[in-house]
């Protein structure tokens, strides 16, 4: 029943294992990467619930690119880090995007979380920007609170989109598009940027949507793109999308 709701906003969608087990097959059978020697990376949020694919059991020492929304807001210093972590003769990989429930009746945007008999959002960082981007008056877009950076560059970033989000339906579903766009977007720009830091064979990008679903069911993954980079040779047409599985 669940998978049937899913399939409505993202018919593409398949579970986390199998996301993770077609992928891990696809970089060691037809790219020859060493499982040992590739140094994983995340650009996903924060979120407790995030632990959709099995990428960080099996690929070792996961480092974290990403907060709120999953956008990395560890920049060129956390990229230029994780390049310089990768072990000699290896590979690099990166998981990203955003994340988004699913409730057991097929609402989007909200979720029942291990433990709790009742339903809270997700993602809760993107329905808060989604709420205050329709407050044309909403003081929290633009306050500068040191205590709360992610949550307000996670909103400037979707600024440009607020008419696009506030026309949608549902909404939950294109903020979630509109926030993959810019972490995808961000990652090229740092690894445009930090390409000099990554003395590596490869960077394997991978990614997509992350659909939470209720405890008792699995996780699913609506993969948008993978891409196989060179970064000692790192340009424009690299960026463009492989076929996916």
């Amino acid at each position: 029943m669940i998978e049937a709701s899913i399939k409505i906003y993202y018919p593409n969608a398949r579970t986390g294992q199998e996301i993770t087990e077609a992928y891990l097959d696809l970089i060691q059978k037809d790219y020859h990467s060493d499982s040992e020697k590739v140094l994983f990376a995340t650009s996903v949020c924060c979120d407790d619930i995030n632990v959709s694919t099995d990428f960080r059991r099996v690929l070792r020492r996961p480092f974290t690119l990403g907060g709120l929304g999953g956008f990395p807001y560890a920049g060129l210093t956390g990229i230029s880090a994780f390049a310089q972590h990768i072990p000699d003769g290896g590979d690099a990989f990166i998981f990203y995007g955003p994340h988004i429930g699913i409730s057991d009746a097929g609402e989007i945007g909200t979720m029942r979380r291990p433990g709790q008999k009742h339903q809270t959002t997700c993602c809760g960082a993107l329905l808060l920007a989604h709420n205050r981007l329709s407050d044309p008056d909403a003081e929290q877009l633009t306050k500068d609170n040191p205590l709360d950076t992610q949550q307000m560059e996670l909103q400037q970033t979707l600024l440009p989109y607020r008419q696009e989000i506030a026309a949608s339906n549902p909404p939950a579903k294109v903020i979630t598009d509109v926030t993959y766009t810019n972490i995808r977007e961000r990652l090229f720009e740092l690894l445009r940027q930090g390409k000099s830091q990554f003395n590596c064979k490869r960077i394997f990008l991978l990614g997509g949507v992350i659909i939470n679903t209720s405890p008792e069911f699995s996780d699913y993954v609506d993969i948008r793109d993978f891409h196989v980079l060179t970064p000692q040779n790192l340009s424009e047409d690299q960026f463009i999308s492989k076929p996916i599985l």
